[in-house]
């Protein structure tokens, strides 16, 4: 069951506060009773009426998605660049888990799923995102060792939960290195190896908790399966 002004704002018939102001003023009914209780809870099968209109409840449809370069994590864009929903044949309202940079690479997961999205994107529910990032400059383990100790981003202090240096090419002067991290804020993995001196040339997103995009080719999607569906809320069980 679901709180009634949740359905409503994921119909896309108003945002979440202006359902409970009709909710309230007695514009809403549920099985053709007007409800005006806030946090009144409704199943799949009730009927929802806004302003004695019926709304047509959405299916939750969740996808994996290898996203390319340049496409923009979002669902619009106003500089009419292609945005990852583009991307993803539905016609469900999907949108992005968290954010991947406009030349950033890899796992991305799609739904119409708020509890799913928050679950995913909350630290405490510790889903690991690895990434792969090439390098400007040779990273030494001095330097290692500052990412796992933490450095400080926003003013709190940022800890790698794994740092793994997978190559260097002393020709080119590139380092390519392994990290994995819980949180999500803006541009972290970049600033991450910025605090430390290094500036990140190429990134790629390997994994998502326990999705990988091993067998999806750049742009290629893929629907998720109702096993992993379940394994994602057991995250948040734990």
């Amino acid at each position: 069951m679901e709180r009634l002004q949740k359905v409503i704002a994921e119909a896309g018939i108003a945002s979440r506060r202006k359902a409970e102001e009709l909710i309230v003023s007695g514009k809403v009914k549920v099985n053709n009773k007007v409800v005006t209780k806030l946090g009144t809870k409704v199943n799949p099968s009730d009927q929802i009426e806004v302003d004695n209109k019926i709304i047509e409840k959405e299916n939750k449809e969740y996808y994996l998605l290898n996203k390319p370069r340049g496409v923009i994590t979002s669902t619009s864009d106003d500089k009419n660049r292609k945005t990852v929903t583009e991307l993803i044949e539905t016609n469900c309202r999907i949108y992005p888990v968290g954010r991947l940079d406009y030349d950033t690479t890899g796992a991305l997961l799609l739904t119409n799923d708020g509890d799913f999205a928050n679950i995913v994107m909350h630290p405490s529910n510790n889903m690991e995102k690895v990434y792969l990032a090439k390098l400007e400059g040779v990273i030494k383990g001095e330097q290692i060792n500052k990412l796992k100790n933490g450095v400080t981003l926003d003013g709190k202090v940022i800890k790698a939960s794994r740092v793994k240096l997978k190559k260097v090419d002393n020709n080119t002067n590139k380092s390519l290195v392994e990290i994995t991290i819980h949180e999500g804020l803006n541009h972290q993995v970049k600033r991450m190896f910025e605090s430390v001196g290094f500036r990140v040339d190429k990134l790629t997103r390997k994994k998502i908790g326990f999705f990988d995009v091993t067998d999806l080719k750049s742009g290629e999607y893929r629907r998720l399966t109702p096993k992993e569906i379940q394994k994602v809320y057991s995250y948040k069980e734990k």
